[in-house]
């Protein structure tokens, strides 16, 4: 045989589409061509494709080789093509026995003695195999991170030999073991709601937001608990499912190896005010996720929101409703899943002290509007709840009992969301307004008292339609089947005007 076929797959956002890697061997003036849209990174995969197959004590054809990436269109990066490469050119010259190549996709980046290193994307592209009934072989590393996949054949390898030996049949490599999610006897340490000293109303929009997945804003001087508050939420909110854990580690998979971090916790992203919009929302010439796409079925924390550039901050308007991000560039575009949980702080005033019971506000009348309006007004209608954080007195600070632990809340958090996965299958964030309409169950009275406030307080169709979805969420809380007048004017309260 001359010629042989691997099966391998390129990385386009989260979509892994098949790349067909054809080897030729032709009579001729030996020489090692790579053809299918290379960049300079699969370009250099010769000089490294060589020298491993010769280090690992196979001969390298001296003859003209020609390497075809398949589609043509499609652009190839980085060094993940070098083992699929390396294989065709040993199965084209009968080192390595053919018969069952078609059954397996490999994908992995050869070091000059042979060693095989990680890459990006192992599970994007492992779960795409996964739908073509074929096994995937790739480096030991990122084999394993594939452990949750339980439908997906997986091999991990350190070396080109080991690979070899298995399709020779001399010594067959073993695939990776299945592994579940994170069991709950161990939960991880999170930080406890018990620290936090009185604040009750704030507590409780933490609930309702962790319950229905809803967006929070909360507003309150400095040294108030936004932040405390914020960092406790992880610890309420139910663990992650199977699916959820796999599109997250998917997710970190894109990221380069040592920025990888592949837990079973919900991710709690947290960027800096001075934070591009690429950095917030993925891109660049290649492009990459971005933080809210890292922190997909976690948490987005913005603390001192209008410190943000407000240019920043209106690139957040379509990923709240869509779940999603779409990236466009002159050559590539991408589509990365951004279904995270948006939970901001700011303070009232540039100074910090507008209301504040004790110390003067010295912020001017101008100040305090101008800096409200760096937050735009179709920002905030997209944001679910926006309460008060109070300054409290060293008198409460002391007196207060300690509140519930995060374990209670939590307990209450996913009999609620179990409600709403047996009512609609998914939770009421992301139910869409028909579905709203269908399954709210909304009772009469509910229903004059939602429709004589929207009047009253002139609120949008958008606002209409996210209050209907918190009050339903605190009729899940409470263990009511239809959303009552109470569950309505209590998501009103929580739905205050800046």
């Amino acid at each position: 045989m001359t010629w042989a076929v691997v099966y391998s797959r390129a990385l386009a956002g989260m979509a892994a589409p098949l790349v067909e890697v054809e080897a030729h061997l032709a009579n001729g003036l030996p020489s090692f061509n790579i053809v299918g849209l290379p960049d300079t990174e699969v370009k250099e995969s010769r000089d490294r494709v060589r020298a491993a197959i010769t280090q690992s004590g196979f001969d390298f054809p001296a003859k003209k080789i020609t390497v075809n990436l398949a589609p043509a269109d499609l652009p190839k990066e980085s060094g993940r093509f070098d083992l699929p490469i390396a294989i065709g050119i040993l199965a084209a010259s009968g080192q390595l026995n053919q018969k069952n190549l078609h059954q397996y996709e490999l994908a992995g980046e050869l070091g000059l003695s042979g060693q095989i290193r990680p890459i990006r994307g192992a599970i994007a592209m492992a779960y795409a195999a996964q739908q073509q009934q074929r096994a995937f072989i790739l480096p030991e590393a990122n084999a394993l991170q594939t452990a949750l996949l339980t439908e997906t054949l997986v091999y991990g390898a350190r070396t080109l030999n080991e690979i070899v030996a298995h399709f020779n049949q001399l010594q067959p490599m073993v695939a990776v073991e299945h592994q579940q999610s994170l069991p709950q006897s161990n939960w991880p340490d999170y930080p406890d709601m018990a620290d936090v000293r009185g604040q009750q109303t704030a507590k409780l929009a933490l609930e309702i937001a962790a319950a229905g997945g809803h967006s929070l804003l909360m507003s309150g001087p400095p040294g108030t608990g936004k932040s405390m508050l914020a960092q406790r939420l992880p610890g309420i909110l139910p663990p992650l499912t199977d699916n959820e854990l796999i599109s997250v580690w998917s997710l970190q998979s894109l990221l380069p190896h040592e920025q990888q971090q592949y837990q079973h916790i919900r991710p709690f992203r947290s960027p800096h005010h001075s934070t591009s919009a690429v950095a917030l929302v993925g891109g660049g010439s290649d492009p990459k996720p971005g933080e809210i796409s890292l922190a997909h079925y976690g948490i987005l924390f913005l603390d001192e929101l209008p410190e943000f550039d407000r240019k920043v901050l209106e690139v957040m308007r379509e990923p709240l409703e869509s779940g999603e991000i779409h990236i466009s560039r002159a050559a590539r575009q991408a589509t990365y899943p951004a279904r995270f949980q948006l939970i901001a702080a700011m303070n009232p005033c540039p100074c910090g002290f507008f209301g504040h019971p004790k110390k003067a506000c010295q912020c001017t009348p101008d100040a305090i509007a101008r800096y409200r309006n760096k937050i735009s007004g179709p920002l905030l209608d997209r944001i679910d709840l926006t309460i008060e954080v109070p300054s409290l007195t060293t008198t409460d600070l002391l007196q207060q009992p300690a509140g519930e632990n995060s374990a209670t809340i939590r307990q209450r958090v996913e009999a609620a969301r179990q409600r709403q996965y047996q009512r609609q299958n998914k939770i009421n964030a992301q139910l869409s307004n028909r579905e709203l309409d269908e399954v709210a169950l909304i009772s009469d009275s509910a229903k004059q008292t939602l429709a004589a406030s929207l009047e009253k307080l002139s609120l949008s169709a958008r606002s209409f339609h996210r209050l209907l979805r918190i009050g339903r969420t605190i009729a899940d809380l409470a263990g009511a089947c239809e959303v009552e007048t109470t569950h309505i004017l209590r998501a009103i309260n929580f739905r205050r005007a800046l």
